[in-house]
C-alpha cells in the first residue's frame, strides 16, 4: 500500500470508524479531496444543466413563462378579447356566450400544461437533492480539514510541552551543577 493510500485508509477510520472500502461515494469523495488538498465545491447548476434534454429544458421554459405575470397578464387580454369579439363585436360570433369553445380551449391548455409544470417541478426536487449532496460533500470536507488542523494544533502543542519539559530539566540539571559546584567551593 503506497504512503497516500496508508493515509487515506488511516484517515477514513480515523474520522469515520470504517475502512475506505466501506464509505460512502460521498463520504469516500469529500476525504480524497481533503487529503488531496484540492477544491471539492463545483457549480451545481453547471453540472444539473449538462444533463438536461431538450424536452426537459423547453418544460422549464414553459413552466417559467406560465407561472409568471406576463402570462397572467396576456391571457387575461386574449381572454377579454375573446369574450369581446364574441359578444359585442361580432354579428357571427365564432364562439357565441357561453364560450363552449374556450372552454374546451382552456381545458386544453389546462391539460398540457399541468403536466409540463410537474415535470419542471420533479426535476426542481432532483436539482435540490443534487446540490443538497454537493452541500454535504463541502460540509464534510471542511469537517475533515477542522479535524485534521486539530490534530496538527495537538501534535504541536505536545511537540512544544516537550520542548519545554526537555528545557526545563537542562535548566535543573545547570541548576544542580551550579549548586553542587557552590558548595564543592564552600566545603
Amino acid at each position: 500500500m503506497t504512503d497516500h493510500a496508508s493515509e487515506v485508509q488511516a484517515a477514513a477510520r480515523r474520522w469515520f470508524g470504517k475502512a475506505t472500502e466501506a464509505l460512502e461515494e460521498s463520504e469516500a469523495r469529500a476525504l480524497r479531496h481533503a487529503k488531496a488538498r484540492t477544491i471539492l465545491s463545483r457549480d451545481p447548476n453547471e453540472v444539473f444543466d449538462d444533463s438536461m434534454s431538450f424536452g426537459d429544458r423547453l418544460a422549464d421554459r414553459v413552466a417559467t413563462f406560465g407561472g409568471s405575470w406576463t402570462f397572467i397578464i396576456l391571457f387575461c387580454v386574449f381572454l377579454a378579447l375573446w369574450a369581446g369579439l364574441n359578444v359585442w363585436l361580432l354579428t357571427l360570433p365564432f364562439d357565441p356566450y357561453p364560450f363552449i369553445f374556450l372552454n374546451l380551449l382552456l381545458s386544453m391548455i389546462a391539460a398540457l400544461q399541468a403536466p409540463v409544470i410537474m415535470m419542471s417541478q420533479n426535476r426542481q426536487s432532483a436539482k435540490d437533492r443534487h446540490n443538497a449532496q454537493l452541500d454535504y460533500e463541502v460540509n464534510l470536507k471542511a469537517e475533515i480539514e477542522i479535524m485534521a488542523l486539530h490534530d496538527k494544533l495537538d501534535r504541536l502543542r505536545d511537540e512544544h510541552i516537550v520542548s519545554l519539559l526537555a528545557k526545563q530539566q537542562e535548566q535543573i540539571d545547570l541548576l544542580t551543577r551550579l549548586v553542587s559546584d557552590d558548595r564543592g567551593r564552600r566545603g
